[in-house]
């Protein structure tokens, strides 16, 4: 059995979140629940979860297929997202600190 390991390359949001003061660990929360309904609606767009004409799932999987998109997009998110996440939590923290 072939064990797949995470890449390496970069810190992930998880552990930048782990590092992070508990007002800045909300604002990156919310940083990465838009990053992952971004990514769900890119792909729903894409195509992704589409009922295929033959063979297909029937309505339960045209009822299901957003929970299924979803759960894909929140974890691309935990994999490293497409730094979408990051930008926003910067910019709610730049907000944040001059609100006070």
């Amino acid at each position: 059995m072939t064990q797949i390991l995470p890449t390496t390359h970069a810190p992930s949001i998880a552990q930048t979140t782990q590092r992070a003061p508990s007002g800045d660990q909300a604002l990156m929360q919310a940083a990465r629940d838009l990053e992952a309904s971004f990514l769900a609606e890119m792909l729903k767009s894409a195509g992704l979860g589409k009922t295929p004409d033959l063979f297909g799932g029937g309505s339960g999987e045209d009822q299901f297929g957003s929970f299924l998109r979803q759960a894909q997009a929140e974890q691309m998110v935990e994999s490293g997202g497409i730094g979408l996440a990051q930008s926003l939590f910067e910019a709610l923290k730049e907000r944040a600190d001059g609100a006070v």
